[in-house]
């Protein structure tokens, strides 16, 4: 028997172990796709309190849950303490098992509605924090007012992820970081970096014309997900230059960074369209901008389903839609296979 056989029509503790399997009192316990996601949740992020919250559930109702399907099966699928979470052996067997299976009725639910007539249902979205605000206006609002039965749920995280397994419908990142196996399709924006300060900041400190100038003033030191410091990337004419700024704070948020700037503490260095408005009103000065040429633009990303819904394959048309007006010169390269490209960290 199949450990989804099994976890679908489990005995619950009325019935008699010793008898066989039959039950005292005609009851049966039915664990339903809800419980055994709730499983592969816990196994995949090795936390209750982040299972719960990607599943939108309390971590008291996430542990009732798997201790009522604990106690059916009569094996414990997790070793729990006061800091961590761990498959049990049983656990581990019932994962391997249940995962596919899962897959496979997903896959069939997926194949159901991208027969829908009118798109409906969630589409789960992982971008880093600057992704998810370039294309929230553009794209994901717009599509919004088009197809108002789709809830659209966006999780920002700088860590790069495997949004198959993570459970996401698609993931927004830089073109060159787009995972080799997965469909991209290119936003058409270009993007660059932007150095700036206040004009506060100017008042006392002479504005930098070469990379190497900035190591005379304080800046706004970054921290990327992984704990390391970000080094500042420069390009001119084929010269390149990797500045490891100083500087009184860091800061591993751009939000943060751009108070910090504003409140003249030190020059940041941001994607332009973080600070593109201040920039505009004048409330921060952009310097260097000769030394920061064009970077790879945004895509959002999907795996190569056979039976993608009907709510993505509309977002991917959208996508795809604005994609082409935004880079009208140089038309988008859409649904095109990413491959060829050596899959890169976050860093």
């Amino acid at each position: 028997m199949s450990a989804l056989h099994l976890a679908m029509n489990v005995c619950s503790d009325n019935w008699d172990k010793e008898g066989c399997g039959m039950p005292k009192t005609g009851t049966l316990y039915r664990a339903g796709l809800s419980d055994l996601e709730a499983i592969i949740a816990i196994a995949r992020r090795a936390s209750f309190r982040a299972a719960a919250l990607d599943l939108g559930m309390s971590a008291t109702a996430l542990s009732v849950a798997v201790g009522k399907l604990e106690a059916s099966l009569g094996v414990r699928l997790f070793n729990r303490t006061t800091r961590s979470v761990s498959l049990t052996d049983a656990g581990r067997v019932f994962v391997d098992q249940v995962g596919p299976a899962l897959l496979d009725i997903h896959g069939a639910m997926d194949a159901v509605r991208s027969q829908q007539a009118t798109p409906s249902g969630t589409l789960r979205i992982n971008a880093f924090a600057t992704a998810a605000r370039e294309i929230l206006s553009p794209l994901i609002l717009e599509f919004l007012r088009r197809y108002p039965q789709v809830h659209v749920d966006i999780v920002t995280e700088g860590r790069l992820v495997d949004i198959v397994a993570e459970g996401f419908d698609l993931g927004a990142r830089v073109a060159d970081l787009v995972p080799t196996d997965m469909i991209a399709v290119s936003l058409g924006r270009p993007r660059r970096s932007a150095v700036v300060a206040s004009p506060a900041h100017f008042e006392k400190h002479a504005r930098p014309r070469v990379p190497s100038d900035l190591l005379k003033h304080p800046c706004i030191r970054a921290r990327l997900p992984n704990g390391a410091l970000y080094r500042w990337h420069f390009e001119k004419g084929g010269r390149t230059a990797v500045i490891d700024v100083n500087g009184p704070i860091t800061l591993d948020d751009a939000g943060l960074a751009r108070s910090a700037v504003l409140a003249g503490i030190g020059l940041g260095y941001f994607f332009e369209q973080d600070v593109h408005a201040d920039i505009e009103a004048g409330r921060v000065v952009r310097v260097l901008e000769d030394w920061t040429p064009p970077l790879p633009g945004l895509c959002l990303y999907y795996p190569g389903r056979r039976n993608p819904s009907a709510a993505l394959k509309a977002l991917v048309s959208l996508a795809r839609e604005l994609g082409v007006k935004r880079d009208s010169l140089t038309p988008a390269k859409v649904d095109v296979a990413v491959r060829g490209r050596r899959r890169k960290s976050a860093t």
